[in-house]
């Protein structure tokens, strides 16, 4: 590894639904933390293996870089998602000198990774309920 990479930092944003991750990268040890909780000890285990799924993909490089991610609004599963595209997004960017297939890696397991998921929540209409939802009414 050249001098130029190890002091590299790189700051990437994921979003998903209502949910806002923004993921610093920077050369270490393997460690993980999302709003200062390490990634071994985070509460929800099925948010736990969809944070870890692009780390799972690129292998040993994983084990030279930390991660510190700070995430808001949304969900556990929305959160989730969002950081899973944040560290996703900043893996491409700081091994871009290095690896040059991992982009194309990431896209074949699933392209929301880099893409995120442009789904939103419908917006609430006048004299409704909800987005859909009516009034009911009886004829009788």
């Amino acid at each position: 590894m050249s001098a130029q990479l190890q002091e590299k930092i790189v700051i990437a944003t994921g979003k998903r639904k209502t949910s806002i991750a923004r993921a610093i990268i920077k050369p270490g040890e393997g460690r993980i933390w999302i709003n200062s909780i390490p990634l071994e000890v985070y509460p929800i285990e099925m948010a736990r293996e969809k944070i870890a799924e692009p780390l799972r993909l690129i292998g040993e490089l994983a084990s030279k870089i930390d991660i510190k991610i700070n995430v808001r609004g949304g969900g556990v599963m929305s959160q989730a998602e969002a950081c899973r595209i944040a560290i996703a997004r900043g893996l491409v960017e700081y091994f871009s000198e290095i690896n040059s297939e991992l982009k194309k890696l990431l896209i074949e397991y699933d392209r929301h990774m880099l893409s995120g998921d442009p789904r939103r929540t419908e917006p609430e209409k006048w004299g409704r309920y909800s987005a859909r939802r009516r009034w009911q009414k009886s004829y009788r």
